[in-house]
């Protein structure tokens, strides 16, 4: 029995798909196979150096304990205002 050209049509496209995806496959392993291996993250490392360049961002901006202001934060309370005991 002949096939319409529409079954045809489908085929080549189906076709068409899977090799796309073959190639993106390859290039996917091909990129894979690219890098550089033995490349180990130090997370303690990473971690000691935000730690640093948030110090030098806190001392860039004025953030952080100085020695002439309280570490802790203080609310303003306005005069008249009720204090409550906790």
């Amino acid at each position: 029995m002949p096939r319409g050209r529409s079954t045809f049509t489908k085929r080549q496209k189906e076709q068409a798909r899977q090799q796309k995806q073959r190639d993106k496959n390859e290039r996917k392993t091909q990129r894979k196979q690219d890098q550089p291996e033995g490349v180990v993250v130090d997370e303690a490392e990473e971690l000691r150096q935000m730690r640093e360049h948030a110090a030098e961002q806190a001392a860039l901006f004025g953030i952080g304990a100085e020695d002439d202001e309280p570490s802790s934060v203080e609310l303003s309370i306005p005069h008249g205002a009720k204090t409550v005991d906790r």
